[in-house]
This record gives C-alpha cells, sequence and structure tokens, in this order.
C-alpha cells in the first residue's frame, strides 16, 4: 500500500486505537473490536427483519432478480455480491480476515436474532425494530470498517468509490442503496417502510459514527 493510497483510506475511516496495522492481524486490540461489530450488524439487521416492515434495499434487489431469472433470492445475493467484489478491482480494494468474518458472523448474528427476537404486535413496535436494526448496523458498520481488515462487499464499495470520487459516505451510501432499491422494485421486489428508511438514514448513521470515532484517533 503506498502512502497516498494509506492517506486517502484514513480521510475515509479514521485510525483509532483500535485499527490493525494488516488486513489479516490476529491481534487483540482489533481482532476483538472486529468481532463484537460484525456481530452487532446481525443483530441489527434481525431487528430490521423481524419489523416486518420490509427488507433491506439490497434484498429487494436479489429478490428481484430471483423473480426475473427463476433463481432462488439465496443465489441471486450470492450472484449480486460477486458483480460487487468485481467492482473492486478499478478501486484497489483488498479482502481482508473483516471480509471473511463480515460474511460468518453476521449470517449467525441474524440467525440467532431473527429466532430469539419476537416480531412485535403494534405498528409503533415495527418501527421501534425498524429503527432500532438501523442503528446498530451502523453503528457496527462503522466500528468494524474502522478496524481496517478489510469490508464486506457492499461496505467496501462503499469505501472505495469515497476514495475515488473524495464523496462523504452520508452521500455515497444513500446514492448506493436508493438505486439499489429503485432497481429492485423495478425487477418485481417488494418495498416497506423501513426499506425506504434504511436506504435514506444507514449512510448518515455510518457517516455521523465515523465522525465520533475521530475522538479516538491513534497518534
Amino acid at each position: 500500500m503506498t502512502v497516498n493510497t494509506f492517506k486517502k483510506q484514513f480521510a475515509v475511516l479514521p485510525k483509532t486505537k483500535w485499527s490493525a496495522s494488516r488486513l489479516w492481524e490476529f491481534k487483540r486490540r482489533s481482532f476483538l473490536p472486529l468481532c463484537i461489530s460484525l456481530i452487532l450488524v446481525g443483530i441489527g439487521e434481525g431487528f430490521l427483519l423481524v419489523s416486518n416492515l420490509g427488507s433491506a434495499p439490497w434484498t429487494i434487489l436479489s429478490q428481484g432478480i430471483a423473480l426475473q431469472t427463476e433463481v432462488s433470492v439465496g443465489v441471486a445475493s450470492f450472484i449480486v455480491s460477486c458483480l460487487v467484489m468485481l467492482c473492486w478491482f478499478p478501486l484497489h480494494l483488498k479482502i481482508g480476515l473483516g471480509t471473511v468474518l463480515n460474511i460468518i458472523l453476521i449470517a449467525i448474528a441474524l440467525g440467532v436474532t431473527a429466532k430469539m427476537v419476537a416480531s412485535p404486535a403494534t405498528a409503533l413496535g415495527q418501527f421501534g425494530y425498524a429503527v432500532i436494526g438501523i442503528l446498530l448496523m451502523g453503528i457496527g458498520s462503522a466500528f468494524y470498517l474502522t478496524c481496517h481488515m478489510g469490508a464486506g462487499p457492499r461496505d467496501g464499495l462503499m469505501v472505495g468509490l469515497c476514495q475515488r470520487f473524495k464523496l462523504k459516505v452520508g452521500l455515497v451510501r444513500t446514492l448506493m442503496e436508493s438505486s439499489v432499491a429503485l432497481i429492485g422494485f423495478l425487477l418485481g421486489g417488494t418495498l416497506g417502510f423501513a426499506t425506504l428508511l434504511f436506504a435514506f438514514s444507514i449512510g448518515w448513521v455510518i457517516q455521523l459514527t465515523l465522525y465520533c470515532f475521530t475522538a479516538y484517533r491513534s497518534e
């Protein structure tokens, strides 16, 4: 990694006291925060799911692709992730330990949360679950990204675009999520209130959390 690339990276993601020096570092200082934050993301996604107010935009896209191609939503999601990863190459992004754990820990935390947390019986409860889910996903995403151990497919694309075009995380993520939601809807996916709330708020939750983390910059 060149010095210029290093500076660009931390212009988007601050270097904190828990940041790793390498993508495949197993030191407790960075490994433990990485695992905790990814579990938070999975729990947040679980709350969003059990709110029954609509899925996240990327799930809507997978649903739309599945309807148009007659493949399963799981297969469509895998294809989408692979295509997003291909966009990493021109952005000079690399796979790290965080990329691998992103796939494993989020899925486990999502499954456990969806199984243990009952769906709310009232509209207010549904809204509350959706908000909790978005906050946990946004805070958790910012937390694990500042570990500097690699990002998941979509988060990596977000960071890469922010670095390349020198744009704010909130703006880039909002454009990404809203575009994906629109494409998924046009392909036949079902939008919900939580889908729109997620699309227009998750990026700004991540950006605000990253801003708060600047207080924990390493010297």
